[in-house]
């Protein structure tokens, strides 16, 4: 989709501009000409200090801030630390919203997460089965927290005006992703150990579940452009999904990483351990009549991680 977005007359605040998706969003941004970028590391303001963020926030005057903080990780980190999860996820985005209010800001994007939908949502998931069953219990302090953060966005709508708007990205990888194995999520998990076995010679990497459940991968990057289309051409208090629109048994992703590493060894399932819900595809229909598509393809974009991996491991 052509842009005709005058994104050189505007500032925009990236909260998070250093994680996955934040410097995803940066460089998207950069390359659409955007006037003036604005982003603070998490050293130079703690976004659940209230006060800092609000003077932050105020100082700067951001014409459109874009919410791309959280604290994030796979199954075994939100397991171990619901407390922290919930309490520091929703501390976030509740100072950058209140922030952001006190500064005028008109224009705002909350990126949440696909685990917000029911454990048993049918699928394709749709935006409105969100509140509709009970969630997947293994990252439910991460669901909740998001879920406040939509009604949150709601609620200003209705009694502001204010042109919020949120998006619910599906399960995301790229460069600059999190490759720590105690709190990493699925694919970049998967880089790391097999590129480790390889190193190794090791002959077997032994993975947590059955491989059955489904999920679909979204590269950063596609999303990111995903996100300047919303900006654009999007301005409803419904929640929208951005995803792949198809996926594949966590077996055939172990697989096809396995392949991209160059690990020949055997991939052994440990069934003891978590699977997660079953299946999560979301329906991408009402992006896509914006005029938005993925482009890169899973085989592509894995690649492009490895090779970002390679360069960037300790």
């Amino acid at each position: 989709m052509q842009s005709t977005f005058p994104w050189g007359d505007v500032s925009v605040y990236v909260a998070g501009h250093r994680g996955l998706v934040g410097s995803a969003l940066w460089r998207a941004l950069e390359a659409a000409g955007a006037g003036k970028l604005i982003g603070w590391s998490s050293k130079e303001l703690d976004l659940r200090d209230r006060t800092a963020t609000y003077d932050a926030i105020t100082e700067a005057q951001p014409d459109i801030i874009i919410d791309a903080a959280a604290k994030v990780g796979g199954i075994m980190a939100n397991s171990t630390f619901p407390v922290e999860f919930l309490r520091d996820n929703t501390l976030i985005q509740t100072n950058v919203m209140d922030a952001a209010h006190a500064a005028g800001v008109d224009r705002l994007l909350f990126l949440g997460s696909s685990c917000i939908y029911p454990r048993h949502a049918t699928q394709p998931i749709r935006e409105s089965s969100l509140m509709t069953g009970p969630l997947e219990p293994t990252n439910q302090a991460y669901a909740m927290a998001k879920i406040s953060g939509i009604f949150y966005i709601e609620a200003h709508r209705t009694q502001y005006g204010r042109r919020w708007i949120s998006a619910m990205p599906t399960n995301l990888y790229g460069p600059g992703d999190n490759f720590d194995l105690q709190s990493s999520h699925v694919l970049p998990a998967f880089i790391r150990r097999f590129h480790e076995a390889k190193a190794t010679g090791a002959p077997t990497v032994t993975v947590w579940g059955t491989g059955t459940p489904r999920r679909e991968f979204l590269h950063v990057d596609d999303l990111a452009q995903a996100c300047l289309v919303l900006l654009q051409h999007y301005d409803t208090h419904e929640t929208i999904n951005v995803g792949l629109g198809d996926d594949m048994p966590i077996r055939e992703l172990a697989e096809t990483v396995a392949s991209v590493v160059g690990f020949e060894g055997t991939i052994e399932w440990d069934s003891s351990k978590p699977d997660g819900m079953p299946r999560k595809l979301l329906d991408t229909s009402r992006i896509n009549e914006l005029g938005w598509q993925p482009q890169i393809t899973l085989r592509d974009g894995v690649a492009s991680t490895y090779e970002w991996y390679l360069a960037n491991k300790a």
